[in-house]
């Protein structure tokens, strides 16, 4: 009662400051026009670092605040959750995303600055509340775009009008879900600032290996920061910092009614319901940003970054010897820090120019410490007396990208961007490519807008997932591998082409459709293929990707509803790097076959409506659907299709002692469907997932002034 109390008055005084505030503003206008004034600038300079980076030819799909309240969840909505809900987007167990039939290889930018990926785990890194807007890019990306090219996913972070204001939330559920969140932002003269911060706990830290409503042996903690801070510097300079991190345990869940397969002497195996296997992941970044003007025509931002992630699996030293022949206590450790630079000059009405540089240098380890037993050559146990075999690595690379462009207004109806990117990188191979980038948009009349185009694409292979196993070591062993190792992950090269047309119905329903192909070398891939749940990449020789989504949306002012539907299909051939994960048999079949690949799904699909009462009552509901990911051998089946129902309602409401209240009552899968995401086969699956069942939340927000 005590903390409630106090916070309470301090809310209460907060808010009779800021009355007397302005009170004492409506009497000092120098004051207010004082304000008004840094407000113009800092939009002008919004504008200006949007200008920075261009969009046309590409697909975009948007999210404002407004779209991300009407889910479910809210803000509360994990990213991977709110990303699902744009078209051609495909969820995957461990929270994995797949954009157009491509396997992650996603971009995030944060105002502008991308973000190194961080190593693959669990958790999500970045956080939706800290989200003013977040938008997807996908198709033929302009040359801007390098690194990760599946998808950029852009967001615009909360500052651009902060009014001295924040929020207290709690959010409690089944399976002892407990959220709490704060954040806090403002202004102070041309000090601008935003602080969020959340805490979760809760018994389904990862999918359910099981079909039953609750996991064995699956609890997690996560803790998550995120600060951003802006100081204008004059009429057209400012500084600004993003700060973030987040950290997160995982304990694996349990598989009941298994049994060892391996003796240890002097051992007793624990029940496969008792086994204490967890997964610690630590992720952070830092990003200084200064951007100004050369001249009133010449806009420009530079970024210096730096990004450490880790991931520390720690095995049960019986459990996971006993039942799979090997207990590793693997880290992964990678630490990236480079420098981002864009300028854009308006050269006239008709050209506008655009060029700058990415410089990256990672540093990546691998700590792994397996315990196996000796083994004949058909991988029979011959010893129960267990041996460890150290096996360390560390790896280092550079990746640098250069580009120049144009965007060229010749006509009031069309634009076309048109330009180069240079790419090198330097890791465990050493490649680069020039590549050429078209995109046009062309407005028929006042309704239809058509875009298209070409990217020549070059995407690196993920430092921190380049598998630098030493085959060698585990020969004889119960780990030993099937095959020769190849390491030697090659870079991507693609051909994208990309067509869209988007209409305006009437002034509140929006229609969308887009069509894409990819040709690929060197198709770049990924699995889970070790006792730990670390995913490596590997190269098939070459693929094809093509799709179609088709998209609709309604808004006005009390009713809006939106529905996107896609087609994808995802194929390679030829293994030619990480021979050593697949058996024998299914490396001669995919050597000879153009064979699916893991996380294709060939239909999706997601809609939603919402609808405002008058009283400030939101009623929400939204369904997704899949057609299965792919299993089997060699991925020639694919799973069952599953429906998920989604609902919420939430309403605003003010009491005289403590003012405004939000409450939020959601229910996650209605219906309690039980699916399963993966069946633990297929190339790179290790282990069944199934989706989580019926879960219900309910949400309080006390916002506040100051």
């Amino acid at each position: 009662m005590f903390k409630l109390t106090t916070l309470a008055g301090a809310v209460a005084l907060a808010c009779a400051n800021a009355h007397a505030a302005d009170a004492a503003a409506s009497s000092a206008p120098a004051t207010e026009l004082n304000r008004v004034e840094v407000k113009a600038q800092r939009q002008r300079l919004d504008e200006a670092r949007s200008s920075l980076s261009p969009e046309t030819g590409s697909t975009i799909y948007r999210f404002d605040k407004a779209d991300i309240d009407k889910l479910p969840l809210g803000d509360a909505t994990p990213l991977n959750q709110v990303l699902l809900r744009a078209p051609g987007v495909v969820g995957d167990s461990y929270g994995q995303l797949h954009v157009r039939g491509d396997h992650a290889n996603l971009q995030y930018r944060i105002n502008g600055v991308v973000i190194p990926e961080s190593i693959s785990g669990f958790g999500q890194a970045l956080d939706t509340r800290f989200a003013d807007e977040v938008n997807v890019l996908t198709g033929a990306l302009p040359a801007q775009y390098g690194y990760r090219t599946a998808g950029v996913v852009d967001i615009r972070t909360k500052g651009a009008d902060l009014a001295n204001a924040g929020s207290v939330d709690v959010v409690v559920g089944s399976r002892g879900h407990v959220e709490t969140s704060a954040n806090i932002g403002g202004t102070e003269g041309n000090l601008q600032y935003f602080v969020t911060g959340s805490w979760l706990k809760n018994r389904i830290g990862i999918e359910n290996p099981t079909p039953e409503s609750n996991a064995l042996h699956d609890d997690t903690r996560q803790g998550k920061g995120f600060a951003y801070l802006s100081y204008l510097l004059g009429e057209h300079s400012r500084v600004s910092l993003m700060l973030a991190s987040a950290q997160s345990k995982f304990q694996i869940p349990n598989v009941p009614g298994e049994s060892p397969s391996f003796t240890l002497a002097s051992a007793t195996p624990p029940a496969s319901t008792d086994l204490n296997a967890n997964q610690r992941e630590r992720n952070t970044f830092e990003v200084l940003t200064f951007q100004s003007q050369l001249d009133d025509a010449t806009d420009y931002q530079v970024s210096l970054f730096n990004r450490s992630s880790s991931v520390h699996y720690l095995p049960d030293p019986v459990g996971d010897l006993t039942y799979n022949g090997v207990a590793a206590d693997v880290t992964r450790r990678n630490v990236a820090t480079g420098v981002q630079f864009d300028l854009s000059r308006q050269l006239n009405p008709q050209h506008t120019l655009r060029t700058g540089l990415y410089l990256q240098r990672e540093r990546g380890s691998v700590a792994n410490s397996s315990t196996v037993f000796p083994a004949d050559a058909d991988g029979n146990q011959t010893s129960d007396t267990p041996l460890t075999i150290q096996d360390d690595s560390h790896i280092g690379g550079h990746l640098l990208g250069v580009y120049v462009q144009d965007e060229w207004q010749p006509t009031k109806a069309l634009t076309v961007n048109y330009g180069l990117r240079y790419d090198r990188v330097n890791t465990v191979v050493s490649e680069s490519q020039l590549s050429p980038r078209l995109g046009l948009v062309y407005q028929l009349g006042e309704d239809t807008r058509v875009h298209a185009g070409y990217a020549r694409y070059f995407t690196p292979p993920p430092t921190e997932k380049i598998d630098t196993t030493s085959v060698d070591k585990f020969l004889g062993t119960t780990n030993a591998l099937p095959s020769d190792a190849n390491t030697a992950v090659r870079s991507e090269r693609s051909n994208y082409f990309d067509l869209g047309v988007s209409h305006q119905l009437t002034p509140g329903i929006t229609l969308g459709a887009d069509a894409y192909y990819r040709q690929v070398a060197h198709l770049q891939d990924e699995g889970q293929f070790g006792n730990a749940l670390i995913y490596s990449a590997f190269n098939f020789e070459k693929g094809r990707i093509y799709g179609l989504e088709l998209s609709a949306s309604y808004k006005e002012k009390q009713l809006s509803a939106y529905a996107n539907v896609s087609f994808s299909a995802a194929r390679g051939k030829g293994i030619e790097t990480g021979q050593f994960n697949f058996d024998a048999d299914e490396l001669a079949y995919i050597q000879s076959h153009w064979v699916h690949l893991d996380h294709e799904q060939k239909f999706a699909a997601a809609t939603g409506v919402s609808y405002r009462f008058a009283d400030s009552t939101v009623l929400g509901a939204d369904l997704l659907y899949g057609s299965g990911l792919r299993n089997g051998f060699a991925n020639t089946e694919h799973l069952p299709s599953f429906v998920q129902v989604n609902a919420a309602v939430s309403r605003s409401f003010s009491t005289d002692a403590f003012g405004k209240f939000d409450v939020r009552v959601s229910a996650i899968n209605l219906f309690d469907r039980s699916y399963e995401l993966r069946d633990g086969s297929g190339i790179g699956v290790g282990a069944p997932q199934f989706a989580p069942r019926r879960t219900l939340y309910l949400a309080l927000s006390k916002p506040f002034t100051f």
